[in-house]
């Protein structure tokens, strides 16, 4: 398993907010690609017609609906495509395109758990790794262009980054596998045994396992039952559950041992592994996980105790501590 190294440039979300992303536009020389589930924000979206008026090759792949079917994108990819913004809509090989990314001059790529809208910058828990590392750069890119082409991509072996629907779920739970001493999750769905397994196993060889979830927020009526189900069996296990109390959370983050950690689009769920397109990062620069980690640390500081319900009543359980957003869900 490969890694991006001490290159790698964390953002955090809300604190860094939208201006690290127009920085990265703004400082293009010849090219912008971006893949967004969704992309909304005003100020983004100015910045991308921007750079196209200023003769950058900016390209966006926009997903067309939810899984739901509602099409949040349409306004957007119509005013970006009217700037004359190269447009288009996502592979239709996946399901949904979940993968959040953008690659500058062949230079840079990000990879997010956040998508381009003012929510995800002001009210949610949320990362974004920049990286400089050429190779992985050129594979952010290649797919990126195999995917405006419909063509297939086949991600590199030995590669730091996490492909739906190729090789994210045996690398996510490798990356569990070779926890030793602690293991630290961020995440809002439980929606996978494979992965569950994982992690019952690294607790059962005596790694300490927390977890920092998102209870009931914007998790749908079907997910829900597996996602109650499986914290309750971690805690059964002795697994420490708190729920994030001081921003929506919408972050997928893992990290091991204090020395690695593993940031992506993907929530554990099987259809993320299956069906979509997804992208994330193993990361060991040092610097990088060490921010991961003092925020999750902060973040698991002001949270609380989690008993999940049982999910046969769970269409009764209501958790009033953030308004209810019906846009903010976890696909």
């Amino acid at each position: 398993m490969g890694s991006l190294g001490d290159g790698t440039r964390v953002l955090v979300q809300p604190d860094d907010g939208v201006m690290p992303l127009l920085e990265l536009i703004g400082g293009a020389e010849r090219s912008v690609f971006i893949k967004q589930f969704t992309f909304s924000h005003p100020a983004l979206i100015q910045a991308a017609i921007a750079a196209h008026r200023a003769d950058r090759d900016v390209r966006i792949m926009l997903n067309p609906h939810r899984s739901s079917g509602d099409r949040a994108n349409d306004a957007p990819f119509a005013e970006l495509e009217a700037a004359g913004v190269h447009m288009q809509w996502s592979n239709p090989t996946f399901a949904v395109t979940h993968e959040k990314s953008m690659v500058i001059d062949d230079r840079l790529a990000m990879i997010a758990t956040f998508n381009f809208c003012e929510k995800y910058f002001t009210l949610t828990r949320d990362y974004g790794l920049v990286t400089d590392d050429l190779a992985e750069v050129e594979q952010v890119r290649e797919c990126f262009l195999a995917d405006w082409d419909r063509r297939h991509f086949d991600p590199r072996p030995d590669s730091a980054l996490l492909w739906s629907n190729q090789n994210s779920r045996r690398t996510m739970s490798a990356f569990i596998d070779a926890a030793r001493h602690t293991l630290d999750i961020q995440h809002p769905k439980f929606v996978d045994a494979t992965i569950l397994e994982r992690i019952v196993s690294a607790r059962r060889r005596d790694v300490r396992v927390r977890v920092l979830c998102g209870g009931r927020h914007g998790i749908s009526d079907w997910d829900v039952l597996d996602t109650f189900a499986s914290l309750r069996v971690l805690s059964h296990l002795q697994v420490r559950v708190r729920k994030q109390k001081n921003h929506r959370l919408h972050a997928k983050l893992l990290i091991a041992d204090g020395k690695s950690a593993l940031v992506g689009s993907m929530n554990i769920d099987r259809s993320a592994f299956d069906l979509r397109r997804e992208l994330g990062a193993v990361v060991t620069g040092k610097a990088a996980v060490r921010l991961l980690g003092e925020v999750f640390e902060a973040d698991w500081d002001v949270s609380h105790h989690y008993d999940a319900p049982d999910p046969l009543l769970s269409h009764a359980h209501v958790e009033d501590d953030f308004p209810h957003d019906p846009d903010l869900l976890h696909d």
